[in-house]
């Protein structure tokens, strides 16, 4: 059994849509609120969640619904064609938008529109895979969501230099043309198991937290608490690089580009190690580093993390920093490729939407709470933006403690 290479590249430009988006729009768009808006930094941290109350509320339920839905053209690809032109409409006008209000209806719009194709677009992968290969196409697919954010970050802020709408429009123009490779492209499987019953979202987490064994539910849990920890970082990490480092808000970007450029690099070899090694042993490895990265980053002083180091290629000047965000991209991919494997593996094929709509269930809530708590730390700390270094450590040991006790998830011999 080997995995169809070409196939799962051109499904992993919907995955890249999706990353250019949300890499463009968590790099600027606090900058906009801070400099353009004067939102103080709880505003900040309420207006980032936004977007997963958003993702919260639609994107579970979706998932579930693309599992019943079927029409001529697949049952996930109607909320792909529907979502993702609307989102990139609605991302091209956010740096037009001079008034808060306008800025507001603006990413609502965003935020909608995306939450409504992500859950399918992403439940294709496990549609498409057997359960074998499915950390390696997850690789892959990640693969293509790093791509994704190394345009929208390096490529940005070279961009957004020049003028801050220009990361935006690019964002716009890549996610209408990765649209349309996946529509022509990726074929829905158009037979389903006869006598399926049809998957319902609040059943399927009322029998995770009512089961005995419990594997589902600490793994859903692992989830939530290593994104809070991630995405408490990454909705602050420019204003981060602004008022702890003294850097601009371009050069924050650029180190996000870092963090995803060896991502990407890592994306396909996490997938096969996770396949040959174990998943969540795998998974276990890259919380701990994860964990010990962000406690250095924590301890060592501005100086010696805007330290240049070298100048590479694409990259630009990476200093101290930059080479401990490349570290810490290698250990989020092998967290970050192998957990949705886990989960959809936990259950049948008539529900992959519905527990792909679980993962995101949880990694949502985790990114409402994230940013947060960052925002409001930040705060009580006096406006300390190192203070976002020193919780997600704590975060990331609760996700490792949970996946001790995970027992299930691994490859399926047999693909059902």
């Amino acid at each position: 059994m080997r995995l169809n290479y070409g196939k799962t590249f051109l499904l992993g430009f919907g995955f890249f849509g999706v990353s250019v988006i949300w890499s463009v729009y968590n790099a600027f768009v606090p900058v906009f609120l801070s400099q353009k808006f004067g939102l103080d930094v709880r505003w900040i941290g309420f207006f980032m969640t936004l977007d997963n109350i958003a993702a919260l509320l639609i994107q579970p339920p979706v998932g579930a619904w693309s599992d019943r839905l079927r029409t001529p053209i697949g049952r996930r690809m109607p909320f792909i064609l529907i979502g993702a032109p609307i989102g990139a409409l609605a991302f091209g006008l956010i740096p037009l938008a001079g008034i808060l209000p306008l800025f507001v209806a603006c990413t609502s719009t965003l935020l909608l529109s995306m939450a409504l194709w992500r859950s399918p677009v992403v439940a294709l992968m496990p549609d498409i895979t057997p359960s074998p290969l499915r950390s390696q196409a997850n690789g892959v697919i990640n693969f293509m969501g790093g791509v994704g954010s190394i345009i929208a970050f390096l490529g940005g802020s070279a961009l957004y230099k020049m003028n801050p709408a220009y990361p935006f429009w690019l964002g716009s123009a890549l996610v209408i043309a990765a649209t349309l490779l996946v529509f022509f492209f990726i074929k829905e499987p158009r037979e389903y198991a006869a006598g399926e019953a049809a998957p319902n979202l609040m059943v399927s987490l009322n029998e995770v937290l009512q089961s005995e064994e419990k594997s589902a539910l600490r793994i859903l849990l692992a989830i939530f608490f290593w994104f809070v920890g991630y995405n408490g970082i990454e909705a602050f990490f420019s204003l981060y690089a602004i008022n702890h480092l003294r850097l601009e808000a371009a050069d924050g970007a650029r180190l996000l580009g870092q963090l995803s450029f060896i991502f990407v690099l890592c994306a396909l070899p996490a997938g096969y190690l996770g396949a040959s090694f174990g998943r969540r042993r795998t998974i276990m490895t890259g919380v701990s580093l994860m964990g010990l990265i962000l406690l250095s980053i924590f301890a060592l002083p501005s100086s010696l993390l805007t330290m240049h180091l070298t100048t590479l290629p694409a990259l630009g000047e990476v200093p101290v920093l930059g080479l401990l965000m490349m570290l810490a991209g290698a250990s989020w991919s092998l967290v970050n490729i192998n957990s949705l494997p886990m989960v959809v593996d936990m259950t049948e094929p008539a529900r992959i939407g519905t527990y792909t709509g679980l993962y995101y269930l949880f990694s949502t809530l985790a990114a409402i709470v994230g940013p947060n708590i960052n925002g409001w730390l930040i705060l009580f700390s006096g406006s300390n933006y190192n203070a976002v270094m020193v919780i997600a450590p704590l975060f990331m040991l609760a996700a490792l403690v949970m996946m001790y006790g995970v027992r299930r998830g691994e490859a399926v011999a047999d693909g059902s």
